[in-house]
């Protein structure tokens, strides 16, 4: 298999900014959990993914059911959620027994394994594939998906699953979780969502974000009897357009010395997500809901995207701003203590 190429280079971590700087970055930011954090956010994840059917699947290592609901929800990347749900209502989406009963009997070289099937290039809108000599017989063009793009993304994803975690995606999670354990307890958080999210990134077609958001949420709702996959959950960071523009605009980015452009930068040592994970250890989300752990990022990043986000508080995003000029939303609730950065 062909080395991919790395993501980004490591940026220089973030500059030391004064005591002024981060008292107004936690202000910012505790201000927007009151606002738009949700005491019901648990719940909330847990119905999403299917509740006690979701949990009993974990407990039972069902790979097949787990898989569905992976697959499932990273179709929604790229397009809203409507358009996305509208899609899947007429055209169905594609689930683990499906993917198995078409391997069976399949010619096609590159369906022989996770790492034979690097560079498969099936396009749906071309009918063409790496293989065209096997297009015939190949499985991948009998889900009607939205795009080729989210065929290979569900094979990859099986054939991960298949043949690196040997078939049980649960007792994979576990090992990788349990890798983590030596070193700063204080850190063991952030080294857990990494060794699920590090080898994950090499399924084709997810980003960063969709792992954080997809992840997130399984692990999350595992609830009580995992509590080793709740803090891993809990310390995944999902960066898309609306969180990494309202640390800009809000000047977050730029008194710590890490203003960047949206993109693989968002994860890297001076980014969003790092830059979120650290404002996080000084807010205490207990104070939102008993049941949530102090320091929770995930929590955190969710309530900065809520405030943000037309589906949420509505208030700082494009459809409101004009990014060529200083916010003028004088009704936002935090516009005293915004820097109002322009973006573009």
């Amino acid at each position: 298999m062909a080395k991919r190429p790395a993501r980004n280079n490591r940026p220089p971590r973030f500059q030391r900014p004064s005591p002024a700087a981060i008292e107004h970055a936690v202000r910012v930011i505790e201000w927007v959990c009151y606002l738009a954090g949700s005491p019901a956010f648990l719940q909330d994840v847990r119905r999403d993914i299917g509740g006690k059917t979701m949990q009993l699947a974990i407990e039972r290592h069902d790979t097949a059911a787990i898989f569905d609901w992976l697959a499932h929800a990273v179709s929604f990347q790229g397009i809203s959620d409507r358009s996305a749900e509208t899609y899947l209502a007429r055209h169905g989406g594609v689930t683990w027994s499906q993917i198995a009963h078409g391997l069976e009997g399949a010619s096609c070289p590159k369906l022989q394994s996770y790492w034979h099937f690097y560079g498969c290039r099936y396009h749906k809108g071309n009918a063409t594939c790496a293989e065209p000599h096997h297009y015939d017989g190949c499985p991948l063009p009998e889900h009607n998906l939205r795009n080729g793009r989210l065929n290979q993304t569900a094979y990859s994803l099986y054939f991960f699953i298949r043949d690196v975690a040997g078939g049980d995606l649960v007792a994979w999670i576990d090992r990788q979780l349990k890798a983590t354990r030596r070193g700063d307890l204080r850190d063991r958080p952030r080294r857990m969502s990494s060794a699920l999210i590090e080898p994950l990134r090499e399924v084709y077609g997810v980003s960063d974000k969709v792992l954080a958001m997809c992840l997130s949420a399984l692990l999350l709702g595992a609830y009580k009897r995992r509590r080793h996959w709740f803090a891993a959950g809990a310390a995944m960071i999902a960066i898309d357009t609306l969180v990494h523009a309202f640390l800009h605009r809000s000047g977050i980015l730029r008194t710590f010395g890490a203003e960047h452009a949206y993109g693989p930068r968002c994860y890297g040592p001076n980014g969003c997500a790092a830059l979120i994970g650290a404002l996080s250890e000084r807010i205490d989300a207990e104070r939102h809901n008993v049941r949530f752990p102090r320091h929770f990022p995930r929590f955190v990043q969710h309530a900065v995207w809520s405030y943000c986000a037309e589906a949420g508080h509505d208030v700082c995003n494009g459809n409101r701003i004009d990014d060529r000029k200083r916010c003028g939303n004088i009704s936002c609730s935090i516009y005293g203590i915004c820097f109002r950065i322009k973006l573009k």
